[in-house]
């Protein structure tokens, strides 16, 4: 029989742990089995879960104050397993996890966890506070990096540890599958005219350790070496208001002002990416996966990335992409120029390797099916 799993997550606003947890959603239900979502309301992915046919338990399942955590989100969640016979809690956030280990002790159903992210530890606390993702019954890590972190940090039996990559869904994701029509909408609405030369792409949300900062100067930097290119930061500032405003003075600052456009949230991220030239990934700090270089190839598209972390079992150097130390403005603005100025042969060469890489490695239909087969895993045993 399909399992009936139940998933917790803060919320489900946006991220590669939220689209992960409804490519899940997607599998049970596909599969005949039930799947739930513990999580708060709001989020802006929520009415598409619940147009997969997955059902949802509202909560405060982002809170971290300890009674929250540890008594009332547990009895909620028993409650809920108890009701709808469900056979498996998956966990993929931090703060709900704690209560979902609980929940699922005392419920007597099986645990698994996904260790989404590099969570960094400087002290023993905050240590202790991570490790509730690598106690599931099996853990499931995004990547083989994040597989090696978690067991370093954590003393983790690599017995336990599955390495599952985020899946790319490659029907939303492909070149073909997108007309003309939505890019030039996208074109007409960040204001880009014919002379606004080649288009630099840099998606993401507005936070320092993506990168936004050095992609700008790299930006100052080619146009005064004699390259200028139009530059699109896409994705949400979330609040982070005066980032956003300084991002906009160190464009004007390096006197790329006009050429550097912030355009929010962008629902079209496939158009968005085929507008490009070239994406840009330039993470500070090591991203646990990489989603969005690996959506980038699924496009087509040559992807630059920091050579850190989960980038470099996404972009294969050379072949669907460049790497550069993170925050080298001028090793990032060479790699730009040198995408560039290889012409749109090479740059189509190395979309068409990124994609059948995607294919072969990072597709939604892998990471849904090794799911499903870790649920099985747990509850044949």
């Amino acid at each position: 029989m399909a399992p009936r799993v139940l998933q917790v997550i803060p919320q489900l606003e946006t991220g590669g742990a939220e689209r992960t947890t409804l490519d899940v959603a997607e599998a049970l239900v596909a599969a005949g089995g039930a799947a739930w979502v513990y999580c708060e309301p709001g989020g802006r992915m929520e009415p598409e879960l619940l147009g997969l046919g997955a059902r949802v338990l509202h909560g405060p399942a982002g809170s971290k104050s300890p009674w929250t955590m540890l008594v009332a989100n547990p009895a909620r969640l028993v409650e809920l397993v108890r009701t709808e016979q469900l056979d498996l809690i998956h966990a993929r956030s931090r703060a709900p996890a704690w209560g979902a280990l609980r929940a699922a002790r005392m419920a007597g159903v099986a645990f698994v966890t996904t260790y989404h992210g590099i969570y960094n530890a400087r002290s023993g606390l905050k240590r202790w506070y991570n490790s509730v993702m690598a106690r599931g019954d099996l853990v499931i890590a995004n990547s083989q990096f994040t597989a090696d972190h978690l067991i370093a940090q954590h003393g983790t039996d690599r017995s336990r540890v599955r390495v599952i990559p985020r899946g790319v869904d490659l029907v939303r994701f492909d070149p073909a599958a997108v007309a003309p029509a939505r890019i030039e909408a996208l074109r007409q609405a960040w204001g880009l005219t014919a002379a606004a030369g080649p288009v630099v792409l840099l998606p993401g949300r507005l936070t320092g350790w993506k990168g936004q900062r050095p992609f700008i100067r790299a930006i100052g930097q080619l146009a005064r070496d004699g390259l200028p290119v139009t530059a699109i930061l896409a994705g949400d500032a979330q609040g982070r208001d005066a980032y956003a405003a300084e991002l906009a003075a160190l464009a004007g600052a390096e006197g790329v002002g006009g050429a550097v456009k912030a355009v929010g949230n962008c629902a079209d991220m496939p158009a968005a990416m085929l507008l490009a030239d070239v994406v840009v990934c330039p993470s500070l700090d090591p991203e646990a996966f990489g989603r969005t270089a690996a959506e980038a190839q699924a496009m087509g598209r040559p992807v630059i990335a920091s050579n850190i972390g989960g980038a470099r079992e996404t972009v294969d150097p050379g072949v669907t992409g460049l790497l550069t130390a993170p925050g080298d403005v001028g090793a990032l603005a060479a790699a730009i120029r040198q995408l560039l100025e290889a012409g749109a042969e090479t740059r189509d060469a190395m979309g068409r390797a990124g994609r059948t890489r995607v294919e072969r490695l990072f597709s939604k239909q892998a990471l849904q099916q090794a799911t499903l087969a870790v649920y099985a895993e747990l509850l044949e045993r």
